[in-house]
């Protein structure tokens, strides 16, 4: 008696290979779509960063600076265009505490350092008094800075989170911070820079009260400017520097 053959289905090598590219093909067009839609997120980060960047100069630097010569040109006295000038800065922080939902506890304390200023300023009557007030702020701001040196998260720690995540979003920022706990290199570098910032800011603090005893009112404010964008775009020079040396770019 013949035993039947159970007839065997042979592959289609054809087939599996079309079903093969099928799937490489549809593999790669979600990589390269998740690819564009992160570039997309980060190029979106990155123009809220410098929309951000140019805000502040704007209200910080360029509005109050124009205001106190504007208003001098118009024949108004020097304690009252300083004045007027500093007080451009509480609009800036209150949208700021509205627009991020929380009270920012440096922003409030250089706000009450102004405030003091001004009313020493009244108290003698004298505009160079008003103009420390600035020497107060980045004093105030460089002691906080080595300050967080004492801390578990250095200043560069807590404030390059927002460029991180422009750069490589949040599993970046995730992988970038856990370095702190492996690498402690990476915790040296980060206080070396740490320390610098806080350093600049103080020796910004005693440059300025230098000069408010040693040149005109009028000349102060233009001048005490021009001297913080020299010191700070050598500060970001020298940082950018060191955080490529150092293998600290993300």
């Amino acid at each position: 008696m013949a035993t039947r053959q159970v007839p065997q289905t042979d592959p289609n090598p054809a087939a599996e290979t079309a079903g093969t590219a099928a799937t490489a093909a549809t593999a790669a067009t979600a990589a390269t779509a998740a690819e564009a839609a992160t570039a997309a997120e980060a190029r979106r980060r990155t123009t809220a960063l410098r929309r951000q960047i140019g805000a502040q100069l704007l209200f910080e630097l360029v509005l109050p600076l124009g205001s106190y010569y504007g208003l001098r040109a118009a024949g108004t006295g020097q304690w009252l265009a300083l004045v007027a000038s500093g007080l451009l800065l509480v609009p800036w922080i209150g949208y700021g505490i509205v627009r991020q939902r929380r009270v920012n506890a440096m922003a409030l304390f250089s706000l009450s350092l102004v405030a003091l200023a001004t009313a020493l300023s009244m108290v003698t009557g004298s505009p160079r008094v008003l103009n420390l007030r600035d020497s107060w702020v980045t004093a105030a701001i460089g002691c906080w800075i080595l300050g967080t040196l004492l801390t578990r998260r250095p200043f560069i720690m807590t404030s390059s989170r927002g460029i991180v995540i422009a750069k490589v979003g949040e599993t970046g920022l995730r992988e970038w911070e856990a370095r702190w706990d492996t690498e402690p290199a990476f915790r040296h570098h980060l206080r070396t820079l740490t320390a610098v910032w806080g350093a600049v800011f103080l020796l910004d603090a005693v440059l300025r009260v230098v000069l408010v005893y040693t040149i005109s009112v009028d000349a102060f404010p233009l001048t005490s400017t021009l001297l913080w964008l020299a010191m700070l775009g050598g500060l970001i020079g020298f940082h950018n520097w060191y955080v490529t040396r150092n293998g600290l770019k993300v």
